[in-house]
């Protein structure tokens, strides 16, 4: 019922820029809530980037201050600014989506991007 694609990772050295995109389809797009994982190697995947209540953004300790999330409703898409990169910041970063339907949680994930930072 939900389709996520994610975009924007790459290559950038240390102290650059990447803008993560991320856009929900299908029949209950518009009614999933999307938010920023990042899996580093050899780790478990940790939420970085949500948004609390509807608009209010928080962000995992490793990224606060150098990460923001964004959306557009409308485009049922969120974003993930990320600048000062670090190598450290190395990892498969993956949207996910959320919805609840009669008590019921179903959860939604993307293919994830690549984002490598190194000199």
């Amino acid at each position: 019922q939900v389709q996520i694609v994610e975009s924007g990772g790459g290559f950038v050295q240390p102290g650059g820029s990447v803008r993560l995109s991320c856009a929900a389809s299908g029949s209950l797009a518009s009614s999933v809530a999307l938010d920023w994982f990042r899996q580093i190697p050899g780790k478990e995947r940790e939420l970085i980037a949500e948004f609390r209540g509807g608009d209010v953004a928080k962000y995992a300790d490793s990224v606060r201050g150098r990460f923001t999330i964004s959306k557009d409703t409308l485009k049922n898409m969120i974003y993930l600014q990320m600048n000062n990169l670090a190598p450290e910041d190395t990892a498969v970063y993956f949207c996910h989506g959320w919805v609840a339907i009669g008590g019921h949680h179903s959860h939604y994930w993307g293919q994830g991007t690549q984002v490598t930072v190194s000199s």
